[in-house]
């Protein structure tokens, strides 16, 4: 490889309130190493922006914009659920990205994702050797769901928990004040495909100060309608009220979702939507009470105005970490969270090889779902606490957050053909 190569950066999949932090931690690290790194080109919407040859030259934006980043949320240069597959089913696109590495002299491949990004960011660094052109391939952890393996956690989880968690405790606060005349049971949708790690969150709304009857269904435990249906009967019997925490992945002892649509998403992952109206309506049928419902959806994993600072800090100390790395001449690996200590909440970096974190989902273990299967454990408190601390928020003006938007000044094209995606 030249002494001296450009990197480039792409976000992927579903964006989170912190993955611009990630964003920061790459480019400010890059420009500190001026010497050993060129110019940090990003991918307009993501993976597909190399395909297409659309190159957002991240130098022509102020070091205060990038400084910006760290407290905007979403993806500031657009993110794609496009996922590359082998060499021989996707060679035409393999050969593709190696052709606009090449022509912009790239060397450097920054993926900010989660565990399909991983697999496309694993390849990416297998088979750039085998077609005549090495690229040091580093992937930057993100995702709401927390299903990465390895890490303790991952950047863009610690938020939408903390957002969860309180969202849960305050209309919890809302239903118990109407619930002798009215509303009697709240059901609230979060994400989570097939790992509740959100859906835990929620009953962090109810601690030793706040005694909060909340129920949660988890995608670790098959659906019961009779079961659970007792369990909600017995919260209402003893508060008046109840809170259903639903992840949008619970389904049936026989696989299918209870909000699955029969779309699939580019993936291939079954469309969901619904779990919420579903529950709701279920409980009203069986029990006769009254409910509202919501589904957090995108406001959720956009919430930067509340974000966890631990979670903010990680997500930029995991840009950093992968520029660093890749210095180091660290290849296919993903920097990591080491948790060395839970009270007081210390942790390190750390870093684990692609091979073991491509298409690997990390699950609630048994041991953080209580025995009766709608709640946590202390164990299972102990691990989320850290992650939902501290307060990081952006600057207000006039009772508004403060965003940055850049400016996208794409890098010139190089190469004659067009690619269509």
């Amino acid at each position: 490889m030249a002494k001296k190569m450009n990197a480039f950066y792409a976000q992927s999949g579903g964006v989170t309130a912190v993955i611009n932090a990630s964003a920061c931690g790459v480019i400010e690290t890059a420009r500190a190493n001026k010497d050993k790194i060129g110019k940090v080109y990003a991918g307009a919407n993501g993976i597909i922006g190399a395909l297409t040859e659309e190159l957002i030259d991240t130098s022509k934006e102020t070091k205060k914009t990038i400084a910006g980043l760290r407290h905007t949320p979403s993806g500031a240069f657009g993110s794609c659920r496009y996922k590359l597959k082998g060499l021989e089913e996707s060679r035409r696109e393999y050969e593709r990205l190696i052709e606009v590495f090449k022509a912009h002299n790239i060397g450097y491949f920054f993926y900010n994702g989660g565990g399909d990004s991983a697999d496309t960011c694993h390849k990416i660094s297998q088979l750039s050797k085998k077609m005549g052109f090495p690229i040091q391939a580093i992937h930057v952890p993100k995702t709401v769901d927390n299903d990465l393996p390895i890490t303790d956690n991952c950047p863009g989880f610690g938020s939408v928990a903390k957002y969860i968690a309180i969202s849960t405790r305050e209309a919890s606060f809302d239903v118990a004040s109407m619930a002798a005349t009215s509303t009697k049971v709240f059901v609230l949708e979060v994400m989570g495909r097939h790992a509740g790690w959100i859906a835990a969150a929620g009953a962090l709304a109810a601690d030793e100060d706040n005694d909060i009857p909340v129920v949660i269904l988890f995608p670790e435990v098959e659906f019961n309608r009779k079961k659970f249906m007792a369990k909600v009967q017995e919260k209402y019997e003893k508060y008046g009220y109840c809170t259903v925490v639903v992840s949008e992945g619970v389904h049936y002892k026989d696989g299918k979702f209870l909000a699955e649509t029969g779309l699939k998403d580019a993936f291939g992952h079954s469309q969901l939507g619904g779990a919420a109206p579903v529950v709701a309506n279920m409980i009203q049928e069986d029990l006769g009470l009254k409910y509202h419902w919501a589904v957090a959806d995108y406001l959720q994993r956009a919430s930067r105005h509340i974000a966890s600072k631990n979670d903010v800090d990680q997500a930029y100390a995991m840009g950093k970490a992968a520029v660093e790395l890749a210095i180091k001449g660290e290849n296919a690996v993903m920097p990591t969270v080491v948790r060395t200590s839970d009270k007081p909440y210390r942790w390190k970096i750390g870093s684990a090889p692609l091979s073991k974190v491509a298409n690997v989902e990390k699950m609630m273990p048994k041991g953080f779902i209580s025995r009766d299967g709608y709640g946590i454990t202390p164990k299972c408190r102990a691990y989320l606490e850290p992650l939902i601390k501290g307060e990081d928020y952006p600057p207000y003006k006039n009772g508004m957050p403060q965003y940055v938007t850049i400016k996208k000044v794409m890098v010139p094209k190089k190469l004659d053909t067009n690619f269509e995606v």
